[in-house]
């Protein structure tokens, strides 16, 4: 039967205008469209199972019949007859809709001798699948003679649904088993964290039977005009704007940071409408903020499994585009879309636990678990120990080409990989490394306001540390330099993969007889320097820290390079993560995507140029025509240059020195052309225009 196949596919939850008290009725849809926990044992029970099936990952050898009968009886229900492996290819972000690789396939025969249809997907459907590698960033990996990519179902994500379309993440390799996708590198790196954290507990007395990396996503995003979007063809060809007046107004008052959401424009409804979605296939999208730039946005989502969160995230930014459009708007996920305002940040915030829920970045935690007041030291000297180390590798992960403009403008913290731990715990781990061991104890503040109303209250000793790549937030690392625009594999691939090899040396050393706190001191004390609790914006401090040896790598295009760099790629070999073509290959996709985007960014410019600001600085009879068109010659010169260039890198260098300095100086004379033709001659949309939802009549759009 066809049950279900033709019913209306758009979700629209209707809720009451009665409750009962405290009643959660009206979210009742949440994770419907999610395959796990209630939802996927109700089908799975319907074909003798359960979904605790779904925890084992051989079900791909044994049961995958099952999981597909099960998987199309909910589909059926919910409306859907299509299928898609959901895969991530590389270096997408910023250009690729979605971010992600998908072919849509519908779950139906078609009787050729009958002309009937019925239903047909079994598990040899869900399980794998087939498609050419050769035509996605490959790096040399691939080529057009040897193009297959072949697609497997990752146990370690859930199966969802979007309107019509049930979606199976996926890893993406080729017939020879190289990654080409982002997903695949990260799950060889939580095997490597896993089996070498579990060692590690082991001989510090704590047997445990997983770990896993956990993650939690924030998102920031513009919402801007969708009219005056269109009148931007830099936004609509690179997601940034690369050149525009500054309005008259611009963040000065801090007065869009946390303000109330207007109900008088589109912005607010675009965000609940987006939290529905997101809560359908049981992405918990919890907090919703504005940020502080106007009409710059922020989402906040709970914690979850580094494949989960990553997966959700990208479904996040897909949704949040999609929806935005429905409402008038447009989402931009660019790092920095407007210049000198607040960029958009996607910060990382990283743990490790056990699958018994132990955290073992919470000192209380983990102590109590294992019964070894070390246990947590020892960890954390690990982490500070892979810090001071691989620095670089960090520094690659976040060298998405938005960062540019992003990394240390009092958004984000420079390029300079240190970590903050606060006072408390640096004394502790000071104390530690001495040879003093036992229990951390962090001290509290209590706040009295001197007000009866307001009761005293207690607040940790220590502050946030907003300048610092990677402060120890109590039971987490927060990543902060992370790109809005990023898929986020590559960043938590690192994250594992240099973590996995401390706990490694460490767990060589002491099987070797050396005493655990012994390993943990020596490291501490190698890797003190990377520990620096103060203002990572003074550049007086900056300088301290690059002359005390701390990774400092300003440019993204050279930070991209170490990925070639021979301890990299031993680093990611030994731990099983990527072999040394597929470190090179990385490194030849990253800088290709680098000059690339900036190609855009320069081609877009001389359309501008030629089709927007000539033409209005002449009808306005002001000067500057001379100088835009040498700016046009320039521009053309720059990219022929870059093409003639003999290497991925050295196209990236010099697309660098092209955006950085060529057009930064081009949009010095566009910006004057601006200000000085009159509001009516000038064609593009400006920073006015697009930056403020709550000055412009946005509230009277229909949609």
């Amino acid at each position: 039967m066809l049950s279900g196949l033709f019913r209306s596919t758009t979700s629209k939850v209707v809720r009451s205008s009665r409750r009962a008290f405290a009643s959660t009725e009206a979210y009742d849809h949440y994770g419907s469209h999610l395959f796990k926990g209630d939802v996927a044992d109700k089908y799975l029970k319907a074909h003798g199972s359960s979904s605790a099936l779904l925890d084992d990952p051989s079900w791909t050898d044994h049961s995958a019949d099952t999981v597909a009968a099960a998987v199309l009886d909910w589909a059926a229900d919910n409306g859907a007859d299509t299928y898609c492996h959901w895969f991530q290819p590389m270096a997408a972000n910023g250009v690729r809709h979605g971010l992600t690789g998908q072919v849509q396939n519908k779950m139906l025969e078609f009787d050729r001798t009958t002309n009937k249809i019925k239903w047909d997907f079994k598990g040899k459907d869900l399980v794998k699948g087939e498609t050419d590698g050769s035509s996605f960033p490959n790096g040399g990996l691939r080529a057009t003679h040897t193009a297959g990519g072949y697609l497997a179902v990752d146990t370690s994500s859930n199966i969802f649904l979007r309107g019509d379309t049930i979606f199976i993440p996926s890893a993406f390799v080729s017939y020879y088993g190289a990654a080409l996708d982002e997903k695949t590198p990260l799950l060889r790196a939580n095997e490597a964290l896993n089996t070498q954290g579990k060692r590690l507990l082991s001989l510090l007395g704590y047997d445990v039977e997983e770990i896993v990396a956990n993650i939690g996503l924030e998102q920031e995003i513009f919402l801007v005009p969708r009219d005056q979007y269109l009148r931007r063809p830099d936004l609509q060809m690179t997601g940034r704007t690369v050149i525009g007046k500054n309005a008259p107004r611009g963040q000065e008052m801090c007065d869009h940071y946390m303000a109330p959401p207007s109900t008088a424009q589109p912005a607010l409804e675009a965000m609940q409408e987006m939290q529905e979605e997101c809560w359908l296939m049981g992405i918990p999208l919890k907090t919703r903020h504005r940020e502080v730039a106007p009409n710059q946005y922020e989402f906040a989502p709970l914690f979850g499994t580094n494949t989960t969160q990553i997966d959700q995230n990208i479904m996040v930014m897909q949704v949040i585009e999609e929806v935005a459009a429905k409402h008038g708007l447009a989402a931009l996920l660019q790092e920095k879309p407007f210049n000198d305002v607040n960029g958009s940040g996607k910060h990382n915030n990283w743990s490790l636990g056990t699958t018994g829920g132990v955290n073992l970045l919470n000192p209380a935690q983990l102590n109590k678990a294992s019964g070894n007041a070390d246990s947590f030291p020892v960890i954390m000297s690990a982490i500070i120990s892979a810090v001071a180390e691989h620095g670089d590798l960090m520094r690659m992960a976040i060298s998405c080409p938005g960062n540019d403009f992003r990394l240390g403008a009092c958004e984000a913290p420079p390029a300079i990989v240190s970590t903050y731990l606060g006072d408390d715990m640096t004394s502790y781990l000071e104390a530690f490394k001495d040879g003093k061991t036992g229990e951390y104890n962090p001290g509290l503040k209590t706040l009295d306001l001197g007000t009866s109303s307001v009761m005293p209250f207690n607040v940790p000793a220590e502050d946030r540390n907003r300048t610092s790549p990677f402060p120890y937030g109590g039971a987490r690392f927060e990543f902060r330099a992370v790109g809005s625009s990023q898929n986020v594999s590559m960043v938590n691939t690192v994250l594992n993969t240099i973590t996995a090899q401390k706990f490694k040396q460490f767990a060589d050393a002491i099987e070797g007889g050396a005493s655990p706190s012994a390993v943990a001191g020596e490291a501490l004390n190698k890797s003190w320097k990377a520990i620096f609790n103060g203002d990572n914006y003074d550049e007086a401090n900056q300088q301290m820290l690059t002359d005390r040896g701390v990774w400092r790598i300003d440019s993204g295009v050279e930070a991209i390079n170490q990925l070639s760099a021979d301890k990299n790629k031993t680093l990611f070999s030994e731990m099983d993560v990527m072999t040394s073509d597929e470190c090179d290959a990385r490194a030849v996709i990253l800088h290709d995507h680098y000059t690339g985007t900036v190609e855009m960014e320069a081609l877009v410019l001389v359309d501008m140029i030629q089709q927007h600001i000539i033409p209005s600085v002449k009808e306005a009879n002001v000067p500057g025509v001379g100088d835009l068109e040498k700016a046009v010659s320039t521009l053309k010169d720059a990219v022929k240059e870059i093409h003639a260039a003999g290497s991925s890198y050295e196209q990236a260098k010099l697309a660098r020195v092209l955006r950085l300095e060529t057009m930064i100086d081009i949009r010095e004379v566009c910006d004057k052309a601006e200000e000085l033709v009159p509001a009516d001659l000038w064609t593009l949309a400006t920073y006015k225009e697009l930056m403020f939802l709550d000055q412009t009549d946005q509230g009277g759009l229909t949609y």
